[in-house]
Protein backbone atom coordinates (compact mmCIF):
# COMPACT_ATOMS: atom_id res chain seq x y z
CA UNK A 1 0.00 0.00 0.00
CA UNK A 2 1.12 3.67 -0.98
CA UNK A 3 -0.05 7.15 -1.33
CA UNK A 4 2.14 8.40 -4.06
CA UNK A 5 3.29 11.78 -3.19
CA UNK A 6 0.61 14.23 -4.33
CA UNK A 7 3.58 16.30 -6.95
CA UNK A 8 3.88 12.83 -8.74
CA UNK A 9 0.27 12.07 -9.53
CA UNK A 10 0.32 14.04 -12.47
CA UNK A 11 3.00 12.09 -14.33
CA UNK A 12 2.25 8.54 -12.64
CA UNK A 13 2.42 5.96 -15.53
CA UNK A 14 -1.53 4.05 -15.83
CA UNK A 15 -0.71 1.28 -14.28
CA UNK A 16 0.37 3.83 -10.97
CA UNK A 17 -2.82 5.96 -11.43
CA UNK A 18 -5.13 3.44 -12.04
CA UNK A 19 -3.59 1.53 -8.91
CA UNK A 20 -3.96 4.59 -7.01
CA UNK A 21 -7.53 4.58 -7.33
CA UNK A 22 -7.95 1.27 -6.14
CA UNK A 23 -5.63 1.54 -3.36
CA UNK A 24 -8.01 4.32 -2.03
CA UNK A 25 -10.83 1.98 -2.20
CA UNK A 26 -8.71 0.14 -0.26
CA UNK A 27 -8.07 2.26 2.03
CA UNK A 28 -11.00 3.79 3.03
CA UNK A 29 -12.87 0.52 3.46
CA UNK A 30 -10.22 -0.59 5.92
CA UNK A 31 -11.14 2.86 7.65
CA UNK A 32 -14.77 1.83 8.05
CA UNK A 33 -13.90 -2.14 9.18
CA UNK A 34 -11.07 -1.65 11.12
CA UNK A 35 -10.98 2.22 11.95
CA UNK A 36 -8.01 2.15 10.31
CA UNK A 37 -5.94 1.47 7.61
CA UNK A 38 -3.27 -0.82 9.10
CA UNK A 39 -0.62 -0.51 6.81
CA UNK A 40 2.47 1.13 7.52
CA UNK A 41 2.67 3.10 4.54
CA UNK A 42 -0.60 4.83 4.54
CA UNK A 43 -1.43 4.94 8.59
CA UNK A 44 0.08 8.45 8.21
CA UNK A 45 -3.52 9.82 6.70
CA UNK A 46 -4.79 8.91 10.26
CA UNK A 47 -3.11 11.92 11.43
CA UNK A 48 -5.02 14.19 8.74
CA UNK A 49 -8.37 15.25 9.02
CA UNK A 50 -10.12 13.56 6.38
CA UNK A 51 -10.90 16.39 4.03
CA UNK A 52 -6.91 15.90 2.85
CA UNK A 53 -7.72 12.08 2.14
CA UNK A 54 -10.60 13.56 -0.03
CA UNK A 55 -8.70 16.15 -1.64
CA UNK A 56 -5.79 13.62 -2.46
CA UNK A 57 -8.50 11.70 -3.74
CA UNK A 58 -10.49 14.54 -5.99
CA UNK A 59 -6.73 14.93 -7.65
CA UNK A 60 -6.37 11.38 -8.37
CA UNK A 61 -9.71 11.33 -10.13
CA UNK A 62 -9.43 14.53 -12.01
CA UNK A 63 -6.03 12.76 -13.62
CA UNK A 64 -7.69 10.79 -14.60
CA UNK A 65 -10.36 11.71 -16.10
CA UNK A 66 -7.87 14.08 -17.96
CA UNK A 67 -6.57 10.64 -19.26
CA UNK A 68 -9.48 9.36 -20.41
CA UNK A 69 -9.77 6.35 -17.79
CA UNK A 70 -12.14 5.11 -16.64
CA UNK A 71 -13.30 6.17 -13.02
CA UNK A 72 -15.42 3.97 -10.80
CA UNK A 73 -17.88 6.39 -9.47
CA UNK A 74 -18.73 4.08 -6.11
CA UNK A 75 -15.47 4.26 -5.55
CA UNK A 76 -15.83 8.04 -5.62
CA UNK A 77 -19.28 7.65 -3.31
CA UNK A 78 -17.38 5.49 -0.95
CA UNK A 79 -14.29 7.76 -0.38
CA UNK A 80 -16.48 11.16 -0.39
CA UNK A 81 -19.01 9.41 2.35
CA UNK A 82 -16.23 9.49 5.33
CA UNK A 83 -17.02 13.14 5.47
CA UNK A 84 -20.42 14.20 3.90
CA UNK A 85 -19.14 18.38 4.20
CA UNK A 86 -15.56 17.90 3.60
CA UNK A 87 -13.97 21.02 2.01
CA UNK A 88 -11.13 20.92 -0.55
CA UNK A 89 -7.69 21.20 1.18
CA UNK A 90 -5.29 23.91 -0.89
CA UNK A 91 -2.60 21.56 -2.80
CA UNK A 92 0.53 23.43 -0.69
CA UNK A 93 -1.28 22.17 2.65
CA UNK A 94 -2.57 18.60 1.63
CA UNK A 95 -0.58 16.01 4.25
CA UNK A 96 1.95 19.01 4.90
CA UNK A 97 3.75 17.34 7.00
CA UNK A 98 3.58 13.87 5.15
CA UNK A 99 4.32 14.79 1.54
CA UNK A 100 7.52 15.95 2.36
CA UNK A 101 10.98 15.85 0.02
CA UNK A 102 11.88 13.13 1.57
CA UNK A 103 8.54 11.25 0.83
CA UNK A 104 9.04 12.82 -2.63
CA UNK A 105 12.13 11.15 -3.44
CA UNK A 106 11.13 7.70 -1.18
CA UNK A 107 8.23 7.78 -4.38
CA UNK A 108 10.41 8.80 -6.93
CA UNK A 109 13.03 5.97 -5.86
CA UNK A 110 10.04 3.50 -5.74
CA UNK A 111 9.09 3.88 -9.24
CA UNK A 112 12.66 4.31 -10.31
CA UNK A 113 13.66 0.84 -9.33
CA UNK A 114 10.26 0.53 -11.36
CA UNK A 115 11.54 1.52 -14.52
CA UNK A 116 14.91 -0.25 -13.87
CA UNK A 117 13.23 -3.53 -13.91
CA UNK A 118 11.47 -3.00 -16.67
CA UNK A 119 7.97 -2.25 -15.47
CA UNK A 120 7.73 1.63 -16.44
CA UNK A 121 8.56 2.60 -20.10
CA UNK A 122 10.96 5.08 -21.10
CA UNK A 123 8.47 7.42 -22.01
CA UNK A 124 6.62 7.61 -18.95
CA UNK A 125 10.16 7.60 -16.76
CA UNK A 126 11.11 10.69 -18.77
CA UNK A 127 8.45 12.33 -17.63
CA UNK A 128 8.52 11.47 -14.09
CA UNK A 129 12.68 13.00 -14.21
CA UNK A 130 11.16 15.83 -15.45
CA UNK A 131 8.87 16.26 -12.84
CA UNK A 132 12.07 15.66 -10.29
CA UNK A 133 13.77 18.36 -12.66
CA UNK A 134 11.23 20.56 -11.95
CA UNK A 135 10.42 21.19 -8.38
CA UNK A 136 12.88 23.42 -7.04
CA UNK A 137 11.57 22.66 -3.25
CA UNK A 138 12.40 19.13 -3.69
Amino acid sequence: MRLWHKELIKVLPRQQLIAQWRELSAIVGNIKLKGTPNHLLVNPIMDYDFDHLITYASIVKSEMTNREYKVNESVWGKIVSLKSDFEIIPFDELFKDWHTSMYFHQCFFNLQEKYDRGGISQEDYDNIAILLNSIQKY
